[in-house]
Formats: structure tokens, C-alpha cells, sequence
């Protein structure tokens, strides 16, 4: 065994991986320990400027601990440049507004806003946050004339030209996409499915056991779980604005949208009569597909051409299984009773969820390709900011984003505001008291301050506790240095080191204690050793907790517990009405309405802007320490079934977009009359669903199963959807399948319904 295996195989490193998995902390607190002290013996031995070593530590303690951003070199070149950038700008601001205390709180709130709702339009900026603001509160709290601003300024240089050397070669991460890897097993595992799928549907011999298929279904279930787990573990969309990022992060709707399918359809395949070879090659392609984009996701430098030329074909197949379908409708039939209206609307069951899948398969390698495509533009190229594709560029979604936010009820407005006033109320309160290193307050504020009252107590009186504890450890080594500071260089690796993983290997109190040392030991270090600093910052960390819980009090008490009531309403409400309109538009393509497009695809982009701040709101309340007043299985079902009412009204849209209008001059007037009458009603059950989340009242009772619109869509396709020669239409193939996917959106029902009601049940039988 050689000696870094044996090294790692140890109780300590084996505790130590337990709770930092990936060592991504350990990683970034061992830069940290090795570059600040160097840093600073730099500063204060060469360029003898303590403007400039504050500047230089604080620096870079902000661009190796606090962020870490992913990508290629020259996508760190970028971001640690830009960061860089920004931080100059926030400390040639926090200098310029330090003084008088008016202009210091207006710009410390103002400042404080842009940088925390900046968060919203990219993880990579939400990430950084407290980093970036760390930029601005250290100058607006430390006063000085505009001739210091060199200095300071300087110090961000030096600390930028060795952040990028150490992140490069001092423990490089690997350049990977945190979804890549989950995201890849989730297709995967549905392609096993849906071969399984499609050797029932072809009859081969060998189609596996019912045993075997439901071993399938669990593992593409578990493989779902691991991909939204790793999605929803940060309190912010794992994405940033680049065009790789954001096709990435849109597959998990499309995964989970698709892994719900495979696994409820098994049975229809199952008990489907083996003799549907289209079904059967359309089935084989979407698992091709989906192996693809899972080869591609894992390395998305190889050549996307093999995933291109299998979706060609899946499309193919598609088109072949629409036409197929057609000839499997029994309109020489005439059903009379409700089991043979059935039977006939059955005769579709395989190739609709055929058809399903394709769609949603090619939804998801559209995203992989865009992705590989992002990934693999030259360095030229990346520079100029051009995208390959679709989602638009970079400031146009921010800007979306942003605006998509601007709304009353959004948490991330909410924190950001709640953050603003109370970091303006901090500097308030570090000038009206003189305190010495006063921007400890507004550390202490901002470290504790979180989306609710109860979880800012808690985080304050852990803040207390830690800092207390950090105090009298950094006091009684100043008494044991005494007048040896030397042996103060000697501790400040350790300190950092330690307080770079305390928080995530022990507890948030033992990092406040960790930090506290450590900058009880920066400040000393140059100076006479005088433990009364250590008190001081217990003194200025008990003023910030004491106005973060203040404001946690007084903005928004009820944190996103509240919110993610209001954004699932609003999310219904808008989903439910995109897909109405997405039925309207099909009937226009019918020939019986008015077909424009702009309106589905503008109210799409609603309820996904809708859903965005839906996602931020639950991440928000998944973030909050303390008990959680609802069941976390009932919300995730609320959230995951306003996946399936969005994308059902994607898979309705993208069905008609690409059909041509009706070749014999057939409307279907009949048929779509029906079509109508039940997304009316599918959309009103939604709608008194966001009113019930909204407000107190009887939960929306599901809609029972409708044999009298079954009847009429087939009394419909027999008499007005045949051509010439008697046979159904793709017309009547599309209507149906229309027919389906509301029907698929009202089986989500009573599932739904149950949640909201225990949900509110246990908030207290009220809305928001």
C-alpha cells in the first residue's frame, strides 16, 4: 500500500471524509493556511504596509476560503478575475462612504442589497456573497483618507496573483459539473427500464421477470433520489449563467419528469399484447439516446455526434410511431359501453407513453448537446462571451431572472432586504458606540442572520456560544505568547486551517470559535500581545447577533416557510394556465381556433419563472436550522407536481408545433370541443388548488375519471377525424394523445391533494 492510500486509510482521515466527503472544505482551508501567512510575512516584511497586508489577508482568505469556483482554468481566470474586479470596486465605495455615518448606512444597505439579490441570476454569485460583501464591509468600517486606496488596492492584487496559483496547483478540484455524474446514472438507469420496456413490446423471448423489472424501477427510482438530492443540497440552483451550466440544470425536470413515466408505465408495457415492432424501435432509440447523453454528461469534451445522429433517429421513430398509431385506432368500431370505450382509447396506451418518453428523451439530449457544445467553445470564444445556442445570452437571463424575483412574496427578496437593513442598522450601531474593530459587527450580523426568526436565534446563540469559547482560547494564548510573537506566525496556519473546517466537520459554533482565534492572532501578530482584543471581539459579535435577530423579528418572521405556500400557489396558477393555452393552441392547430403560438410560449415562460422562484423558496426552507412544521415528503410532492402540470403543457405544445394543418380539411370541431371542456376543467381544479395554498378553505376535490368526454373524444374521432378511405387521421392520433396527457395531470390529483391537506393541516389549517 503506498503511503498516501495508508495515509487516508486512518481513523482521523477516515472521521474527517465522514463529514467532508469530497474534502472540499479540507481542500480550501489547506490553500488558505499556506498562502495568507505567506502573504502576509510579504506585506509586512518587504512592503512594510499594514494598508496593504490587511487587504492582501483579507483577500485572500476571501477568494480561497470562501469560494471555490468550479471550470476550466480559464474559467477560474474569469471568475477569480471578476471577482477581484468587483472587490476593488466595493473597497474603493466603502472607503469613499465611510464617512459621515449617514452616507456609510445608506451605502451599507444599498450595497448590501445589490450584492445578496445578485445572488439570484447564478450559484456562482450566490456563493460569493458573504465573500463579496466582505470586500465592502471591511473599508466602510475601517475609515481612511482616499490617498489609502492604492494601498488597498494593491492588497487585492497580490492576494488575486497568488489565489490563482494556489487554486490551480495546491489541490486542484476537478473541473465537473455537480449534476454531471447523478444526472448520467438517472439516464442510465431509465435506458435499462425502457430496453426492458421495449423487449415486452417486441416480444422477444427474453424479456425480463417481473422481479427483475421491478429491481429496474427501484434503481431508476434511487438514481432520481441521489440526482434531486444533489440538487437541492445547496440553498441556491447549483448553475451559473454560462450556457453549459444552464442546460444542465434544466435537465432534472426533464429527468425527473421522464423517471416518473418509466416507472408508472411499466405495468402498460407489461400487460401490452407483444406485437407492436414501431413501439418497439421507437422504445430502443430513446434508451440509445439516453445512454448517449449519460456518455456525454460524464465527459463532456468527447464528440457529441453519435448523441446528434441517435436523436435524428429517435425523431424518426417518432414520426413513424404517430403514423403507426393512427393505424391501430378501431374506428370501424362503435363503442357503446364505458370497458369498450376504454378498450378503444387503449389500443394508443403503448404508443402514447412511447411517444412520452421519446419526447421527453429528446427534451434531455437537446440539453446534453447544448451543454457539450458550451463546453467545448475555444478560448477565444469563451472570452467574447458566444454562446452555442438557445438559452439566450447572459444578460438577457439574468436579467429575466432578476426580474422574475422583483415580486412581493419572493423569499430571495425578502433575505435580501432582510440583509440590507440589517447590515445598515449594524454600522448604526459600530459608530454610534465607537467600538474598536467595529466591523466585527457587521461580521457577526451577517454570519448569524438566516430567513426567520427562530433559525437567526438559534444561529446567534451559537454564534455566542462559539465566539465566547474562541475569545478565552485566543486570550490565553496571547498570555502564554507574551512577548514570543513569533510563535503567533507559527499558529496562524494551524488557526486557519482549523477554521476553515470546523464549520463543516464539527459545527458552526466550533467555526466561530476557530475564526475568532484566528483573528485574534492575525491582529496581534506585529503588535504587543494583549488579550483584551480577544474580549473585544466577543463584545462586537454579541452587538451583531443582537440586530440580526432584531431584524429576523421585525422583516418576515415566518421565514420561507410562508413562501413556499405563496410560490406554490403561483406556480400552480401559472402552469395550469400555460397548459390551457397550450390546449388552445392544439385546437387552433385543429383548424377549429385561432393558432398563434406567442401565447402558450410566453405564459410557459411565466410559470417557468414561476417555478425558479417556487425552487428558491424550498431550497430557502430546507436551509433553515430548527424543526420543520410540515412533512418534507408532502412538500417535495407539491413542488415535483408542479414539474409535471409545466412539462405536460411542454409535451402538448411541442406535439402540435411540429404537426402540419389537417391534409383532408378535417376540424375536428367535435373533438376539440372536448379538448377544451376538459383542459377547462383540469385547469380550475389547479387554480382552486393555488387558491387552497393561498388561503384558508376545503381543499379542491380530485376530478373523478369522465367516461361521458371519453366517449365523446371517440364518438369524435369516428365521425369527424378519418380520411378518404375510412381510416383515422394523425389529426386523431394528436387529439387523442392530448386527451392523455390531461388525463396524466389529473391522475396527479388526488396524490396532490392529500399533500396540500396534511400540509396545511399540520402549518395550522391556513394559508400563508
Amino acid at each position: 500500500m503506498d503511503p498516501l492510500r495508508s495515509a487516508l486509510s486512518t481513523t482521523p482521515a477516515r472521521w474527517l471524509r465522514a463529514r467532508d466527503p469530497d474534502l472540499a472544505a479540507t481542500r480550501r482551508a489547506a490553500r488558505t493556511a499556506i498562502v495568507m501567512p505567506v502573504l502576509l510575512v510579504l506585506c509586512q516584511v518587504v512592503v512594510r504596509s499594514p494598508a496593504v497586508a490587511t487587504f492582501a489577508s483579507f483577500g485572500s482568505f476571501s477568494m480561497l476560503l470562501l469560494v471555490d469556483f468550479p471550470g476550466s482554468r480559464m474559467q477560474q481566470l474569469r471568475a477569480y478575475s471578476g471577482f477581484a474586479a468587483a472587490w476593488a470596486v466595493l473597497i474603493c465605495l466603502g472607503t469613499l462612504t465611510a464617512r459621515p455615518t449617514w452616507l456609510a448606512v445608506g451605502a451599507t444597505a444599498a450595497v448590501g442589497f445589490l450584492v445578496l439579490f445578485s445572488g439570484v441570476v447564478s450559484s456562482v454569485l450566490a456563493g460569493a456573497t458573504n465573500a463579496l460583501l466582505l470586500g465592502f464591509v471591511l473599508p466602510v468600517t475601517s475609515p481612511a483618507p482616499p490617498a489609502d486606496l492604492p494601498g488597498r488596492l494593491a492588497g487585492v492584487g497580490l492576494a488575486l496573483s497568488a489565489a490563482l496559483p494556489a487554486v490551480w496547483f495546491l489541490w486542484p478540484r476537478r473541473a465537473t459539473e455537480p449534476l454531471s455524474t447523478p444526472a448520467a446514472r438517472t439516464c442510465r438507469t431509465v435506458a435499462a427500464l425502457l430496453r426492458a420496456d421495449a423487449s415486452r413490446v417486441g416480444g422477444d423471448g427474453d424479456a425480463p421477470t417481473a422481479h427483475a423489472w421491478d429491481a429496474m424501477t427501484a434503481e431508476a427510482l434511487a438514481a432520481w433520489t441521489d440526482l434531486r438530492a444533489a440538487f437541492d443540497a445547496t440553498p441556491y440552483r447549483p448553475a451559473g449563467l454560462s450556457t453549459g451550466s444552464r442546460a444542465i440544470v434544466r435537465l432534472v425536470d426533464e429527468l425527473t419528469w421522464i423517471s416518473a413515466i418509466a416507472t408508472r408505465s411499466g405495468r402498460v408495457f407489461r400487460d401490452a399484447p407483444a406485437c407492436d415492432p414501431v413501439a418497439h424501435v421507437a422504445l430502443e432509440r430513446t434508451a440509445s439516446v439516453l445512454d448517449l447523453a449519460a456518455g456525454l454528461l460524464e465527459n463532456l469534451r468527447s464528440g457529441p455526434a453519435a448523441l446528434r445522429t441517435a436523436s435524428t433517429g429517435l425523431r424518426r421513430a417518432l414520426d413513424a410511431l404517430e403514423r403507426g398509431a393512427a393505424s391501430r385506432i378501431p374506428v370501424h368500431r362503435r363503442p357503446g359501453s364505458d370497458p369498450e370505450v376504454h378498450s378503444f382509447l387503449e389500443a394508443l396506451d403503448v404508443s402514447f407513453r412511447t411517444q412520452e418518453m421519446g419526447f421527453a428523451a429528446l427534451q434531455v439530449a437537446d440539453n446534453v448537446h447544448l451543454a457539450a457544445r458550451a463546453e467545448q467553445r475555444s478560448g477565444r470564444e469563451r472570452l467574447a462571451g458566444r454562446d452555442p445556442g438557445s438559452p439566450g445570452a447572459p444578460l438577457s437571463v439574468a436579467r429575466e431572472r432578476a426580474v422574475a424575483h422583483l415580486r412581493p412574496h419572493s423569499v430571495w427578496l425578502h433575505n435580501s432586504l432582510r440583509g440590507a437593513f440589517g447590515l445598515g442598522i449594524a454600522v448604526v450601531v459600530a459608530n454610534l458606540t465607537g467600538l474598536q474593530h467595529s466591523f466585527w459587527v457587521l461580521l457577526g450580523t451577517l454570519s448569524v442572520l438566516r430567513s426567520n426568526a427562530l433559525s437567526t436565534g438559534q444561529s446567534a446563540a451559537r454564534a455566542l456560544a462559539g465566539t465566547l469559547a474562541g475569545s478565552l482560547i485566543g486570550a490565553g494564548l496571547l498570555v502564554l505568547v507574551g512577548p514570543h510573537g513569533i510563535l503567533l506566525w507559527l499558529l496562524l496556519p494551524l488557526a486557519v486551517l482549523v477554521a476553515g473546517t470546523a464549520p463543516t466537520v464539527i459545527s458552526f459554533a466550533a467555526g466561530q470559535a476557530a475564526f475568532t482565534v484566528t483573528l485574534v492572532v492575525l491582529f496581534s501578530i506585529g503588535r504587543p500581545s494583549d488579550w483584551h482584543i480577544a474580549l473585544v471581539r466577543a463584545e462586537n459579535i454579541a452587538l451583531g447577533c443582537a440586530v440580526s435577530v432584531l431584524v429576523g423579528i421585525v422583516f418576515w418572521p415566518r421565514g420561507a416557510a410562508a413562501a413556499v405556500d405563496r410560490a406554490l400557489a403561483v406556480a400552480y396558477a401559472d402552469s395550469a394556465r400555460y397548459l390551457a393555452a397550450a390546449v388552445e393552441y392544439a385546437v387552433g392547430r385543429c383548424g377549429a381556433g385561432s393558432a398563434t403560438s406567442g401565447t402558450p410560449v410566453r405564459m410557459g415562460r411565466q410559470a417557468a419563472a414561476a417555478a425558479r422562484r417556487l425552487d428558491d423558496a424550498f431550497r430557502s426552507y430546507l436551509a433553515e436550522r430548527g424543526p420543520k412544521p410540515t412533512s418534507l415528503a408532502d412538500i417535495t410532492t407539491l413542488v415535483t407536481g408542479v414539474v409535471g402540470l409545466r412539462l405536460a403543457g411542454d409535451a402538448v405544445l411541442e406535439l402540435w408545433q411540429r404537426a402540419g394543418p389537417p391534409s383532408d380539411g378535417s376540424t375536428g370541431a367535435d373533438a376539440c370541443h372536448v379538448l377544451l371542456g376538459t383542459s377547462g376543467r383540469v385547469a380550475g381544479w389547479y387554480a382552486g388548488l393555488s387558491s387552497h395554498l393561498r388561503e384558508p378553505g376545503p381543499a379542491p376535490h380530485p376530478m373523478p375519471h369522465n367516461p361521458a368526454a371519453e366517449a365523446a373524444i371517440v364518438g369524435a374521432v369516428r365521425c369527424d377525424l378519418r380520411d378518404p378511405h375510412g381510416r383515422a387521421t394523425d389529426t386523431a392520433v394528436r387529439v387523442i394523445w392530448t386527451a392523455d396527457h390531461l388525463n396524466a395531470v389529473r391522475r396527479l390529483q388526488p396524490v396532490l391533494a392529500a399533500a396540500a391537506g396534511r400540509h396545511l393541516a399540520r402549518r395550522g389549517g391556513t394559508g400563508p
